[in-house]
């Protein structure tokens, strides 16, 4: 994507839903709002969806984002609790959705590695990088704002990367979030190789075998060998 645009990244939750919108020109990001959406005070669970709903809704006709990513809910022996993150995240799909934005989702661990390197990275060392990254000098209220700013500027990472145009439009929007695996033989990777020649390593010639055999005066040879012997 070229020019100005705009991602919304989303943290869904049961007590507090994070987001941000992150703006993107060429190389250069910045934060335009960050925040959560506070459903802690909510105790009936579909006010807590609807509210999630209409607040995902109004923040998109606000900002205008072009797109829209979400963190999915990570797998857990608490099923009850992964119930209700599915559902917060489902209502804000549907929102943007409803909205006619693009969707994307990147797995907990993803967005933590595209972050700061490490896939088991504290919530604390995401939101302080996101925080430096963005030159954002207000500590935010809750962790929450900085993992939705977080999962904006994952998807960010991923479509800026270099690889991104090798794999076309052939986009997974399963847990790992990203591309779908490129298949072999695939023709947006040839085409890629072919606008891109310099990216091809190519395995060096292999040096031809000698066939000059060497043989040693003093030494008899295998046919002088067999005359010997039948002597």
């Amino acid at each position: 994507m070229s020019g100005k645009y705009r991602i919304m990244g989303i943290d869904p939750g049961t007590n507090y839903t994070g987001y941000g919108i992150l703006e993107v020109e060429g190389r250069t990001v910045r934060c335009v709002v960050m925040g959560d959406i506070d459903l802690h005070k909510i105790d009936d669970p579909y006010e807590k969806l609807l509210r999630i709903f209409r607040r995902t809704t109004s923040l998109i006709e606000e900002y205008g984002p072009a797109e829209v990513a979400l963190e999915s809910p990570f797998f857990g022996a608490n099923v009850q609790s992964m119930l209700k993150l599915g559902r917060a995240q489902g209502v804000a799909m549907a929102a943007a959705l409803n909205l006619d934005k693009p969707v994307f989702e990147y797995a907990p661990t993803r967005i933590k590695q595209a972050i700061t390197g490490s896939g088991a990275a504290s919530k604390e060392q995401v939101s302080a990088i996101v925080r430096r990254l963005l030159k954002i000098s207000v500590r935010p209220r809750r962790l929450d704002d900085t993992d939705g700013m977080a999962v904006a500027l994952c998807h960010y990472f991923v479509t800026a990367s270099p690889l991104h145009d090798a794999y076309g439009e052939e986009r997974s929007k399963g847990l790992g979030g990203e591309k779908k695996a490129l298949k072999k033989g695939s023709s947006s990777w040839e085409k890629f190789l072919k606008e891109n020649p310099s990216r091809e390593i190519k395995p060096s010639a292999a040096k031809p075998k000698s066939t000059t055999k060497t043989y040693d005066a003093n030494k008899p040879n295998t046919a002088e060998k067999l005359n010997n012997t039948k002597k």
